[in-house]
């Protein structure tokens, strides 16, 4: 189970810096069994893995509070883990199942999990950034001194309703955090050729503060989000996370051939940036934990993703009979 925060920390200390390493990699692996359960053809529907990318996510999440806001996006289930999220529920509702997030009736794209603050990823290009932004409006007038995270990719900067939030939530100072996973690639088309000006231009334009951040590196983004979160939470209003990140595998798991697109060098350049490695050869260097203590979280967390995933396969789909419940128009 993922570690849940009550109190936001200001600065990394040995025994989170190892959780955080333990968060990266239950996300990866629970992504790698994802891969082989689409391979083996035992999950329906596609998936888009968050391999490559974790760091955002955990430096992120690991800056919240328990009850604190996120909304996530098509590669969500990095977002729904680093935030507290169950691992055989997650497995449940990617296969279908009853004991799923959603009854399995949401899949990939959809799972919400609102014990730990997560309203919900969404298929939908920034589709999310409403609801966070909504979120951080009613917190604001409930005076609860919740902040909202929204998560989502480069793609969404081509989107309206972006642009309208953001002018609300810098008029209304909300507590909200935009966090752009820029990956550089739209689907399959890198995001130069989609994407007019500097990213940090729009932002700007709203008053809104801009950091830029190396998502690669968890530490940065941990730093970036703590100042972020306390000033939104201390009532100084919206800020904006730009993380440069890279996905290892393609835009969905089904995306195996990327030569038409990506260049073979490119992506060898990116996974020597791992973000895993990144704080496991920091770990070691500071003396906080030796390779074979990381070694055995990592058979550690194998046994548990292995363990999630079989229950998951076992359980029971949901009764045909409900198909009309929990569904709303």
């Amino acid at each position: 189970m993922a570690t849940e925060p009550t109190t936001t920390p200001q600065t990394l200390t040995s025994e989170l810096a190892l959780q955080m390493y333990e968060q990266m990699r239950r996300i990866r692996s629970f992504e790698e069994r994802v891969n082989d359960l689409y391979r083996s053809a035992k999950m329906p529907g596609l998936a888009h893995l968050y391999i490559g990318e974790e760091a955002v996510a955990v430096g992120v999440c690991s800056a919240l509070h328990r009850d604190d806001y996120i909304t996530s996006t098509h590669r969500g289930h990095g977002h729904c883990l680093a935030k507290g999220a169950s691992i055989e529920r997650m497995f449940c509702e990617l296969l279908g199942k009853e004991a799923g997030y959603c009854h399995g009736k949401g899949g990939s794209m959809h799972i919400a999990d609102h014990e730990h603050g997560n309203l919900g990823a969404n298929a939908i290009v920034g589709g999310s950034t409403g609801i966070a932004t909504g979120a951080a409006f009613s917190a604001k007038s409930r005076r609860t001194g919740q902040v909202a995270v929204c998560f989502f990719g480069e793609g969404a900067l081509g989107q309206g309703v972006l642009y309208e939030v953001m002018n609300m939530a810098s008029l209304w100072q909300l507590p909200v955090i935009y966090v752009c996973e820029q990956n550089f690639y739209n689907e399959y088309t890198h995001y130069s050729e989609t994407t007019a000006g500097e990213v940090a231009a729009r932002p700007a334009a709203f008053g809104i503060p801009e950091e830029e951040v190396d998502g690669q590196d968890v530490r940065a983004v941990f730093d970036a989000a703590c100042r972020a979160v306390e000033r939104a939470r201390s009532g100084g209003g919206p800020a904006f996370l730009t993380c440069a990140t890279y996905r290892f595998h393609g835009h969905h798991v089904g995306d195996i051939d990327r030569g038409y697109y990506r260049s073979k060098d490119e992506e060898e350049q990116w996974r020597r940036r791992d973000p895993v490695e990144i704080l496991a050869a920091w770990l070691v260097d500071r003396g906080i934990a030796d390779r074979s203590k990381l070694e055995r979280v990592d058979e550690n967390l194998a046994a548990e993703i292995a363990a999630a995933a079989d229950a998951a396969l076992e359980a029971p789909y949901p009764d045909p009979r409900e198909v009309n419940e929990h569904v709303y128009a």
